[in-house]
């Protein structure tokens, strides 16, 4: 099978995902500013969720270019990854509609561990059918940002019964440690190139 056609389906799926979140989004009634601040938790939640998927997004799209070829045990993996990310739009929506208690904020962390897990097993059955190159497979190694991804969802679920704006603060740390696309598989990929 062709990875073009993979890849398509992937980005179709994150766009309707994005599209999903976005219609939680509702205009208020009242023509000003002050009607804008009881929206403040929702988009707070968007604007995060969104930044998830985006990250997921281009670090997906680094590891699709660094493949030479998909089969049966990597579109499943790719199809696990893709479903964990759509139960993303509806923690969003949970989480701000309930301002961040806390059982919402931790099922929240636990929908964005989830992929991170996903994500992980991707690279590995990638790896394990041999479709990555040589230098991609080397850079994703021993993979120390996704471990201490992991680590901090972990402890944003944990906390998130008891502080749950700690619980926020790891999981955007997450997406701050993310915010750059892979650069371990970038590098390869470029340096491939020349």
């Amino acid at each position: 099978m062709l990875k073009e056609r993979l890849t398509a389906f992937s980005d179709g799926v994150i766009a309707i995902i994005i599209t999903i979140m976005v219609l939680e989004l509702k205009a208020p009634h009242d023509p000003n500013w002050a009607a804008l601040l009881p929206l403040a938790p929702t988009f707070l939640a968007y604007a995060l969720s969104f930044a998830y998927i985006a990250i997921y997004w281009n670090n997906h799209h680094h590891l699709l270019q660094a493949t030479r070829r998909v089969n049966g045990a990597i579109l499943w993996a790719n199809t696990h990854l893709l479903f964990w990310l759509s139960l993303v739009p509806f923690s969003t929506a949970w989480l701000s509609e309930t301002h961040f208690a806390p059982a919402p904020t931790a099922f929240y962390g636990l929908t964005l561990l989830a992929p991170a897990i996903a994500y992980f097993v991707l690279s590995r059955v990638l790896i394990g059918a041999g479709a990555l190159d040589a230098k991609a497979a080397e850079a994703i190694g021993r993979d120390v940002k996704g471990k201490i991804s992991l680590a901090l969802y972990l402890v944003g679920v944990g906390l998130a019964f008891v502080v749950p704006a700690a619980a926020m603060a790891a999981y955007a740390l997450v997406a701050l440690i993310w915010l750059v696309p892979d650069r371990r598989i970038e590098a390869r990929i470029a340096g491939g190139e020349e």
